[in-house]
């Protein structure tokens, strides 16, 4: 990072307004002029005597943020660059797959704001790729191809220092960096937040290696943009819409009953995608053909989120993890309804299935790809659904089958705590998320409301 000793620090510069004065402190390193404004003078004017300070204890001022630099805090001896792939070799060694696509994924678009200039050599969808993709995965790094390398060692060598940071306005441009997709439009509101909660843990892990003296990042509230976890209402499939979908997936060519069994799995018993991928044989208990209870049991121990073989150790597409929410060795006992036995022992059937195999394969054995049964799903909804339908958030997404599931058990007045058991979830999250979906219980709870505590009308004493 560049220094200088060259400073010289302005007289206080009132600011007279219509409705208020500020006062601007002005000063000067290396011939740049950097100014802040206060709304008091007394403010102004504590910090002009910190910069007058500084300048008399012979502290170096930086050329980009105008700051006094501290020679204890490292901000200036490494850059942002540096600094990040740092981070993200030490979250690599303690973090799941997922989660360390989302770390390179918030680090990208943070590093082109930390840039001294804007890399124009370049296209931007391919300076997002060399960081996301290589720069910031720590298996790859080192096997960038040689166009994308380039772009890597670009970016490296104009980084600016972690000094930067002291920059209220530099925050301002990373925050609005991380908040935006490629076109500059606004992301998603979770996405927001997610990459700020990572850029956030990267701050506190300089503070923590004394890189940088306090986080920069600004607190409280309203520093986060607000999100809803609630299920948005119209996404939910109703049965006749739900009997058309899996039904065009069960009469498709290739794969169509065992995908439908796939999906049927999930509208029937709620489970995560990635559950139903890593179920075997054995975890499925079904009744005998012949007994009168035609219920039966699922038991959920792994899941097998698709991450992507970049992002794992093993270098497979799924990573296995333990059911979200528990410990890693614990089981989830979920309830076989009548109609999915019967679709699960015909699939059983039909592809020979054995204990110890996977309960659902992809068409030449092995692990069922995300891609296959999503490709699936937006087939069955273009041609089962209505173009209105088909435009619309109705069952958009595989996870929209669990989401009806859940809707629906609930509103059969199954008891929260016990849907939250079968689901996975905490009560208080099922609640969160469902609870603008529960209907058909309005007549009942009216009726028990209006049972208790009513008191006679004073009319009719007379």
């Amino acid at each position: 990072m560049e220094t200088s000793h060259d400073v010289r620090v302005w007289k206080l510069k009132e600011n007279r307004g219509k409705r208020r004065t500020t006062y601007s402190v002005r000063w000067i390193v290396a011939g740049k002029e950097f100014h802040e404004t206060y709304a008091t003078s007394a403010l102004a004017d504590a910090e002009r005597s910190d910069l007058i300070t500084a300048m008399s204890n012979g502290k170096a001022f930086s050329l980009e943020t105008g700051r006094p630099v501290s020679p204890t805090s490292g901000a200036a001896a490494i850059t942002w660059y540096d600094f990040a792939v740092q981070f993200c070799d030490a979250q690599w060694r303690r973090t799941s797959g997922n989660n360390r696509k989302n770390v390179a994924k918030a680090l990208a678009p943070t590093t082109i704001a930390m840039l001294r200039s804007a890399p124009n050599g370049f296209r931007p969808v391919d300076v997002r790729t060399a960081l996301r993709e290589w720069a910031f995965n720590t298996k790859r790094r080192s096997e960038a191809p040689p166009e994308l390398a380039v772009i890597i060692k670009w970016v490296r060598r104009n980084s600016l220092p972690m000094s930067a940071w002291e920059d209220p306005q530099r925050v301002e441009d990373v925050l609005h960096a991380v908040s935006t997709k490629l076109d500059d439009t606004a992301a998603a509101a979770s996405t927001t937040k997610r990459n700020r909660r990572i850029l956030n843990m990267a701050m506190e892990y300089a503070v923590k290696r004394r890189i940088l003296r306090a986080n920069p990042l600004p607190k409280g509230r309203g520093a986060m943009p607000r999100t809803s976890f609630a299920v948005d209402k119209r996404s939910l499939v109703n049965p006749t819409q739900a009997a058309a979908l899996l039904g065009w997936v069960w009469r498709r060519p290739r794969g169509g009953p065992r995908l439908h069994a796939f999906l049927a799995t999930i509208y029937y018993a709620g489970a995560r995608p990635e559950e139903v991928v890593a179920m075997r044989v054995e975890d499925v208990h079904l009744p005998e053909e012949d007994a009168a209870d035609q219920w039966g049991e699922l038991l959920l121990a792994t899941a097998l989120p698709e991450v992507g073989r970049q992002w794992t150790d093993s270098g497979e597409v799924h990573e296995e993890r333990g059911l979200k929410g528990r410990a890693a060795e614990d089981t989830r006992p979920v309830p076989c309804r009548p109609a999915l036995t019967r679709i699960l022992r015909e699939h059983i059937a039909a592809e020979e299935l054995k204990p110890g195999g996977l309960m659902f394969q992809g068409e030449r054995g092995g692990m069922m790809s995300g891609s296959v049964f999503r490709r699936a799903w937006r087939s069955a909804r273009e041609q089962a659904l209505t173009p209105t339908e088909y435009a619309s958030p109705l069952g958009r997404r595989v996870y929209d089958l669990r989401h009806t599931c859940l809707t629906n058990w609930l509103n059969a007045g199954v008891p929260p705590a016990e849907v939250a058991e079968w689901a996975g979830n905490s009560v208080p999250v099922l609640l969160a998320t469902y609870a603008r979906c529960i209907s058909g219980q309005l007549s009942d709870l009216k009726a028990r409301v209006d049972a208790g505590g009513q008191l006679p009308h004073p009319a009719d004493d007379d």
